[in-house]
């Protein structure tokens, strides 16, 4: 008899503000603009997307839709999200082997 599986969502498992960094420092090395998109939608999911659309100002439908699997979010959203979240984009310079460092 084949065993029956369920889905796992990551969601369940981020609890904490520290396991929900982690998770989108993760997603952020990627480089990958659709699964950092899609691992915004997780921790927003984790958080609730009632309170996320509340402290956005967007529709809990329009989150959904822009962090789908075939969601194009905008920058804009994208900030809004992630603010609300607590979480920032930084920048820093790659290091590049041979490429010296900033002056």
């Amino acid at each position: 008899m084949a065993e029956k599986l369920t889905p796992y969502d990551p969601a369940e498992d981020l609890t904490s503000d520290a396991s929900a960094a982690i998770f989108m420092a993760e997603a952020f090395e990627t480089e990958d603009a659709g699964y950092i998109a899609h691992a915004l939608g997780v921790v927003a999911r984790a958080r609730g997307m009632t309170q996320i659309a509340n402290e956005t100002g967007l529709s809990r439908e329009q989150l959904y839709r822009s962090f789908s699997e075939n969601g194009n979010p905008t920058l804009k959203t994208t900030i809004s999200v992630m603010k609300a979240l607590g979480v920032s984009l930084t920048a820093k310079v790659h290091s590049e082997p041979g490429r010296e460092g900033p002056a």
